[in-house]
């Protein structure tokens, strides 16, 4: 699976100023809305939010991958954020936040969704890769971190 299929440099917002999960979660829904005008950010929030509800997304080590399902999706839609500073999000190592991926899904995609998630998960555990999306120079620099990493893979 090549997560460039469902992902591009619109989809990453480089420098997240956010003091919040809930912010958070509101400012992915926006930038997936602006890339994708039928899908509204609002219920793309609801989903996200339900999902945190469940149990934070926040995977230790500044990761977090929010993801959700989504009933009028044909494909999976991944995103990506980076808080330089990092976000409360509830981690389980209760560490801030620093690189977010964000996994968006068609209701009926079990098999993909979970492939997305592990090579997501594989990618943000290797810390020369956050090294370097730390290092990066805007959207298009983590852009090619991102891609280098999922040509690796």
């Amino acid at each position: 699976m090549k997560l460039s299929d469902y992902f591009d440099q619109s989809l990453i917002i480089s420098d997240l100023d956010c003091a919040d999960k809930d912010t958070v979660l509101k400012k992915f829904a926006a930038c997936v809305h602006q890339r994708f005008p039928e899908l509204e950010a609002e219920e793309i929030y609801h989903i996200l939010k339900e999902r945190e509800d469940l149990g934070s997304t926040g995977i230790g080590e500044g990761i977090a991958i929010p993801h959700g399902k989504m009933k009028n999706l044909s494909t999976i839609i991944a995103a990506f954020a980076r808080s330089k500073d990092g976000v409360p999000f509830d981690s389980i190592d209760e560490q801030p936040v620093k690189f977010f991926f964000l996994l968006l899904a068609a209701e009926n995609s079990a098999s993909l969704h979970l492939k997305a998630l592990a090579k997501i998960s594989r990618m943000l555990k290797n810390t020369s890769f956050r090294d370097q999306l730390a290092m990066a120079e805007g959207a298009s620099g983590i852009y090619q971190v991102i891609s280098a990493e999922d040509e690796r893979l």
